[in-house]
């Protein structure tokens, strides 16, 4: 978004509506506010009421400057509480109000609520959808998501929203268990719906949002074991990848990109490839751990131990907070590959420390799991 929106001339209109600040919650002191707001997925956008601190109004995940714009709008009138009298009205208010407040499964309701009122036209339909099926995702609700999609994408299709919803839907259908009635045909007919949304080559969506279709399309063609398709999937993936990234006006444009396509080669066997552009991007970004940290995982996968640690060193040297936690999980893979069993465990216990010392509003306790189960699949020393 840093890259590609946030930098469109036409969104100056908003300045001086809003006090903007950016959150880096890998820092130690920004913990308590991040743990406040609830920012657990990422990118996560607030408006916040500067009366009470409260949130006003939440957005999870990428958006146009189109859905900025209105975003911004509601926002501001939730804040000043000039909402609609309209039924539908009311309860996206109450919706929006639980969706701040992080309450998920009392979000996941009033949207649905509103979305049923809702008459023909309603302005506020796009935004409700994606929040609904956020909000219900997050109370593991798939299947309820997976049909609110189903039914929401062909009304959406020439809309921005469309890739997000019919993503949103095929990761919920895909988490179903295998066992549920009509799980395999909701995922049969939700993946159609993606793919018909990916074709439509004119749809003003952005390139990352389009590149999370592809993904989420291999990730069914591996859940139907068709490991063809998921292999032309991936080709087709890494095909649109190379042409975004080389259409992106400036570096930080272009990496926006590289997490994506190095999953693609991955997929294709092909992880050489990605050498060059995350090179190029470490060389262009010199700040920044990303690219290093993703030389370290292809080096890993392309057995290359000792790159793989070097690689990782310049990673550990410009990162700070969680993200550490997945550089040295990284750097114990690449310790295991090379057979040397007890820098990986000293690795590990390295993250695991790190982890359990972490603030409330970073630690987490299912990665500290994650992390000593890594750590005994090594065995005993």
């Amino acid at each position: 978004m840093r890259a590609f929106v946030f930098t469109d001339q036409s969104l100056t209109r908003h300045a001086g509506r809003f006090v903007w600040l950016e959150l880096d919650t890998e820092k130690a002191r920004n913990a308590a506010l991040k743990r406040k707001l609830g920012a657990f997925a990422f990118p996560t956008y607030f408006v916040v009421d500067p009366a009470d601190e409260t949130v006003a109004l939440r957005w999870v995940g990428g958006f146009t400057v189109a859905q900025l714009d209105r975003l911004l709008d509601d926002g501001a009138a939730a804040v000043s509480g000039r909402t609609g009298a309209a039924p539908a009205d009311t309860l996206l208010a109450e919706a929006d109000r639980c969706y701040g407040a992080a309450d998920y499964a009392g979000a996941a309701r009033a949207y649905r609520q509103a979305l049923a009122a809702a008459p023909a036209g309603w302005p506020h339909r796009t935004r409700a959808v994606e929040a609904a099926l956020f909000a219900l995702s997050s109370v593991d609700s798939n299947e309820t998501a997976a049909r609110l999609a189903r039914q929401e994408v062909p009304p959406l299709a020439r809309t921005p929203s469309a890739a997000n919803v019919a993503t949103s839907g095929l990761d919920a259908a895909l988490s179903m268990p295998d066992s549920l009635p009509g799980r395999n045909d909701l995922v049969a007919a939700l993946e159609a719906d993606a793919r018909q949304v990916l074709a439509d080559e004119a749809l003003a969506i952005a390139g990352d949002d389009r590149s999370g279709l592809y993904l989420t399309l291999l990730g069914a063609r591996k859940d139907a074991k068709d490991e063809p398709g998921a292999k032309r999937v991936a080709e087709e993936w890494s095909a649109f990848l190379d042409r975004a990234a080389a259409q992106a006006r400036s570096p930080e444009q272009r990496a926006v990109y590289d997490p994506h396509r190095l999953t693609a080669y991955m997929e294709l066997g092909q992880t050489e490839r990605a050498l060059p552009m995350l090179e190029a991007s470490e060389r262009d970004l010199p700040d920044d751990y990303n690219p290093p940290a993703r030389l370290a995982a292809a080096y890993w996968a392309l057995k290359r131990w000792d790159e793989g640690l070097a690689a990782s060193d310049r990673a550990l040297a410009k990162a700070y907070g969680p993200r550490k936690l997945a550089l040295l999980a990284t750097r114990a893979d690449i310790f295991t590959g090379k057979g040397a069993r007890e820098a990986a465990r000293k690795t590990l216990e390295e993250a695991i420390t790190l982890a359990e010392s972490l603030p409330a509003g970073q630690r987490s306790e299912r990665t500290i799991a994650a992390l000593k189960r890594k750590l005994a699949a090594l065995g005993p020393y």
